[in-house]
């Protein structure tokens, strides 16, 4: 069983998890930031842009040496994270639509994105020797609720 890190009333709001991702950590907690509060049908049109790479994302955490985009200032394309959580958001989408809500009307009340577990694993080198090779998931969550 997830634990979600808030506990919102199961009566008003639907609920979907992404968890062990292979993407980055630091493109999914900026895709979250600029998701925070949007519409449904927005935040899938929002991320598919990114996919297209017609619209980039501006880089509130880790901005340090990423390329200036035209208008927003330091951003990127995460085309990988993007994808992602519009599968979860698509999830939480169908969630809301088993529980009876409308799904036109459904707004991101709450998103986050963290560390997950790593995964161990080593690369041989010369000599007998060897080095880390880990892959770093990340969690993703999504909370809905029907905007009035």
């Amino acid at each position: 069983m997830v634990k979600y890190s808030v506990t919102p009333d199961p009566d008003k709001t639907a609920k979907a998890y992404g968890y062990e991702l292979h993407c980055s950590c630091k493109d999914s907690k900026n895709l979250a930031y600029a998701l925070r509060g949007m519409q449904t049908e927005k935040a899938k049109q929002f991320l598919q842009e990114i996919i297209d790479l017609k619209r980039p994302v501006p880089a509130v955490y880790h901005f340090n040496k990423r390329a200036h985009q035209t208008a927003i200032g330091p951003g990127s394309y995460p085309q990988k994270a993007a994808r992602y959580i519009l599968k979860i958001l698509e999830n939480a989408e169908n969630n809301a639509e088993y529980k009876g809500f409308d799904t036109e009307s459904m707004k991101i009340i709450h998103i986050s994105a963290y560390r997950g577990r790593i995964i161990k694993g080593i690369m041989p080198r010369a000599q007998g020797r060897a080095t880390d090779k880990n892959t770093i998931t990340t969690n993703i969550e999504i909370v809905l609720e029907e905007a009035e």
